[in-house]
C-alpha cells in the first residue's frame, strides 16, 4: 500500500491564494515524491477546481472534498454532492472530522451515511475518528475509537476496496493546539484501529491505510510515519505553507 500524506486546509485560502499554494507545492514536489507515497490536498469547495487543474496532472498528487452530503441531488441548500466533488477534480473525500462531530454537530450516524454513500458513488473516503481530552483521561479511548469505527462502517457496500477506505485518527485535543500525542499514544491507539478493522471488515482489514492527524509538523513528521500501523498523516496548519508541508512529504 502507498503511504498517504493528505493536507485539510479547511475554511483557509481564496482561489487566488490556493492556486499558488498549489503552483509552489507542486514546484516542490515534482520529480521527487516517493514512490511509495502519494499526496492529497483538501482544499476550501470554492478552491477546489483551481487546484486541481495545478495537481491532478502530476502523478501522485490528489485533491479532495472536506465534507459531502449523502444525496445525489436534491433541495439541500449549501450542501455539495460526491458528483459535484468528482466533477472538480475530487477523487477523495474526508467524512466525521473532528470539527463537523463537535463544532458542527454531526453524529454517528450521520458521518456513517455519509460515508458509505461517498463509497458507494465513487469517492476514496477518509473517516475521521478520535477522542476527546475527557474521553482519554477517563481510559475511553479504546471505547470511543469502537464506536466510531462501528457506526461510520455499518453500511458501506460488502465489495468496499481497502485502497477506496482510509481511516484517520485525530485526537481532538491534539488538533491545531500544538500538542501531539507521544509515541506510545498513536501506537497504541493505531494498533486499537487495526484490531477493530480486522472485526468489522477481515478480509481487507490490514490492508486499509490508518493516517494519524494532530499538529503533524516537519520536524516530527519522520517519527511519526516510523510507527506501527501509521500509513500516512492528515496535516492542518503545517500544510497551509507549500515548504511546510513539501518537508512533511518528503519526510
Amino acid at each position: 500500500m502507498k503511504e498517504l500524506m493528505a493536507a485539510n486546509w479547511k475554511m483557509y485560502k481564496t482561489w487566488d491564494q490556493a492556486s499558488a499554494t498549489a503552483s509552489e507545492l507542486a514546484g516542490l514536489l515534482h520529480g521527487k515524491l516517493p514512490a511509495g507515497r502519494e499526496v492529497l490536498i483538501i482544499p476550501p469547495f470554492t478552491s477546489l477546481k483551481a487546484v486541481s487543474d495545478v495537481l491532478t496532472p502530476i502523478e501522485g498528487l490528489h485533491v479532495g472534498g472536506q465534507d459531502f452530503y449523502p444525496a445525489q441531488e436534491g433541495a439541500f441548500t449549501g450542501e455539495i454532492s460526491p458528483a459535484m466533488l468528482a466533477d472538480l477534480g475530487a477523487d477523495y473525500a474526508l467524512t466525521g472530522h473532528s470539527e463537523r462531530r463537535h463544532v458542527l454537530g454531526e453524529d454517528d450516524a450521520l458521518v456513517g451515511r455519509k460515508t458509505a454513500f461517498g463509497l458507494e458513488h465513487g469517492l476514496k473516503v477518509i473517516l475521521c475518528i478520535g477522542e476527546k481530552v475527557e474521553e482519554r483521561k477517563a481510559g475511553r479511548v479504546e471505547e470511543v475509537l469502537a464506536r466510531q469505527l462501528e457506526a461510520g462502517l455499518a453500511d458501506i457496500p460488502k465489495k468496499t476496496l481497502a485502497e477506496n477506505l482510509v481511516v484517520a485518527y485525530e485526537p481532538v485535543w491534539a488538533i491545531g493546539t500544538g500538542e501531539v500525542a507521544g509515541p506510545d499514544e498513536i501506537q497504541t491507539a493505531h494498533g486499537h484501529v487495526r484490531k477493530k478493522l480486522q472485526q468489522l471488515l477481515p478480509a481487507i482489514a490490514n490492508e486499509i491505510r490508518i493516517l494519524y492527524g494532530g499538529s503533524v509538523k516537519p520536524d516530527n513528521a519522520g517519527a511519526i510515519m516510523a510507527l506501527d500501523n501509521v500509513d500516512g498523516v492528515l496535516v492542518g496548519g503545517a500544510s497551509l505553507i507549500a515548504e511546510s508541508f513539501s518537508k512533511i512529504v518528503l519526510a
